[in-house]
Formats: C-alpha cells, sequence, structure tokens
C-alpha cells in the first residue's frame, strides 16, 4: 500500500482518513496547530466531533514537511485561503509522481484561482497528478455511516481513477469526471448560494423561497461555469446540484449558518469571531464577484450575498431588489 498524509485535521479531512483506516491504509495527518496535534496524539479523540475516536493507523506528525515525506498520495484539506501558502513551504519535498488529493472548495482571492491551479503553481506540480475530490458530503453523516457519493475529478483519467479506488467503500462511492475546473467551480460557487439559503432562513421565508433561490442559483453557478471552459453538464451532477441541495438544507452546512445569522440581524464580522469552523463561501463571496465582472456575466443572487456581506446592506431590501428586477423569459442556459 502507499504511503498517504493528511494536511489539516479539520472534520472533512478526519473523517476521510478514518474511512482510509479502517480499509487497512497508514496515514501521517498533520494539523497547523501544534497543541491540537498533540491533544489529538494523547486522547485520539476529535475536538469538533462527538464519539470519534481516531483509528489506530492514522499517526499525528506535527512537522509539515516530515509529513508529506515519501507520501504517495497526499490530502490537501486545509482552507482554501491556505492552500498556497502551505503549498509554497512543500514545494521540492513533493514527490512528483505523488498524487495531491484536494478537498479545499473555494476560488482564490486577487488571482481567481481554482485549488488545483493554486496547487500547481504553488507546489510545481503536474496538473495530471492533482485531484479534486468533492460532492454533497458532511463529515458527521460519513462518520455514522450514511451512504455517501464524491467525484474524482482530475485532467488526467487515470489519476482520478486511483483516487476513486483508494476512497471507495461500502459507505462511499465515488465516481470519476474529467471535468475538474467545472467540478471545483460547482463545489466552490454553492457556498455562495448556501450563504443566500440561510439568511432566507433567517429572515424567516419558507420552502417557496429557497426553492427558487436554489434553482435560480444553480443557473447562476452553471453561467459563470460555462464562461469558464467547463462542461454546462457538471453543474448538474454531484458537485453541482448535489453538493447545492446538501449545503443550502443541511443543519451541518457552516455557509448557510452564516447565512442564517446575518438574517436574524447579525454582523458578520461578529459571527465569524464566535465561529470555530471555516465558512468558505466568505471569501468566495468575494471571488464570485470578481469573476462575474471579468467574464461579464449577470449572477444577481451571488451579487446580492456580496452587497448584504461587503456592503452592509439590508437582507430584506436585497431580495426585495431581486424580486422587482425586470420580467424576462425563464433563462435556464446561457
Amino acid at each position: 500500500m502507499g504511503k498517504i498524509s493528511l494536511l489539516g485535521c479539520g472534520t472533512w479531512g478526519s473523517a476521510l482518513i478514518q474511512g482510509l483506516a479502517e480499509n487497512g491504509h497508514s496515514i501521517r495527518a498533520w494539523h497547523h496547530k501544534k497543541d491540537v496535534v498533540s491533544a489529538m496524539a494523547a486522547s485520539r479523540y476529535h475536538p469538533r466531533l462527538d464519539q470519534f475516536e481516531f483509528h489506530t493507523n492514522i499517526l499525528f506528525e506535527p512537522d509539515l514537511s516530515q509529513a508529506v515525506m515519501d507520501a504517495d498520495q497526499i490530502i490537501c484539506a486545509v482552507p482554501s485561503h491556505a492552500v498556497r501558502e502551505i503549498m509554497t513551504h512543500l514545494k521540492g519535498k513533493i514527490s512528483g509522481e505523488a498524487i495531491i488529493v484536494n478537498v479545499a472548495k473555494g476560488v482564490e482571492n486577487g488571482t481567481l484561482d481554482t485549488m488545483s491551479d493554486v496547487i500547481a503553481q504553488a507546489a510545481n506540480h503536474s496538473p495530471e497528478y492533482i485531484v479534486s475530490l468533492y460532492g454533497p458530503s458532511h463529515a458527521e453523516e460519513v462518520i455514522g455511516g450514511h451512504p455517501t457519493t464524491l467525484v474524482s475529478a482530475s485532467s488526467s483519467r487515470k489519476s482520478a481513477e486511483k483516487v476513486q479506488s483508494l476512497f471507495s467503500s461500502n459507505i462511499l462511492r465515488v465516481y470519476t469526471n474529467h471535468d475538474i475546473r467545472g467540478v471545483e467551480l460547482g463545489g466552490s460557487l454553492k457556498n455562495v448560494i448556501a450563504i443566500a439559503a440561510g439568511i432566507c432562513d433567517g429572515i424567516g421565508f419558507g420552502d417557496n423561497t429557497k426553492a427558487a433561490l436554489m434553482t435560480r442559483g444553480l443557473t447562476e453557478m452553471t453561467r459563470l461555469g460555462e464562461a469558464m471552459g467547463a462542461d454546462t453538464a457538471t453543474f448538474f451532477g454531484l458537485s453541482g446540484i448535489g453538493d447545492l441541495i446538501a449545503t443550502c438544507l443541511s443543519q451541518h452546512s457552516r455557509n448557510r449558518f452564516v447565512g442564517e445569522e446575518i438574517g436574524r440581524g447579525k454582523t458578520l464580522p461578529k459571527i465569524l469571531d464566535e465561529m470555530d469552523m471555516v465558512a468558505e463561501g466568505v471569501k468566495t463571496t468575494q471571488s464570485v464577484h470578481d469573476l462575474a465582472e471579468k467574464h461579464q456575466v449577470e449572477m444577481p443572487i451571488s451579487e446580492g450575498v456580496y452587497q448584504i456581506l461587503f456592503s452592509d446592506k439590508d437582507p430584506k431590501k436585497v431580495v426585495s431588489s431581486l424580486m422587482t428586477r425586470d420580467l424576462r423569459h425563464e433563462q435556464i442556459f446561457s
């Protein structure tokens, strides 16, 4: 068996390696907070997952460079805004044929790069050995043994199939997809729509509103994806509509939670200050705003979220402005 490393012991990364460990693989796990690494190594429990005990096949490594030494597969599960820094540090320290499995969801602020592009640039790693593993999945449910489906996306069919085989189990079913750009955009853009869904929940709107929001949100996601060269069909798969449904509806969703708190009247700085986990959609909202301008794509829901988060616009007024836009034919594809 190959050597597997995990970068980032958040809930999702930990759930993934637990499954690998149960399948007989040995894993070295690194986390940026050394005190957290030490605590987990000593207790074998995760601080944010109830009754979760790390498998004996999982070993903790406090040194980042040591964690990836001789690794054949490296799971990058750090927050999206930290990916470039981590991969820059590891440049020249990762085997050229090691497969980097990205599970971070987001579009980098400023560069507007997807995570696979960031990894390729920062680590100077060939795109054929980079895979993004996305899909509708919450760590709590995977740990609980709930059947879950994911998609392994890469420009290389061989790499995608290796990751598919590695992670598939009796509770995880993994599909492959060649459209890594579309898979990454779907898994990232849906977080912005999930914030909007949470805002609607916080205000007190019902199913009618959320159904409309998710449907038109998917249209926006697809529209931008098409402009960026992604396959339209990808957005109607696991990392598009599948992830959108899970994130907009679930009580586990951090992004939906942020939106709900805003809908109830809390400010974004206060919400983020009180959270001990990362809501990727906040930073991605800025990137989506910039991408929409760059590609001249109309994205009214995403722009509304941007105005609420970064321009302190009143959520109810934003919803009202969306409802009173010029009437038109329902356009699903661009």
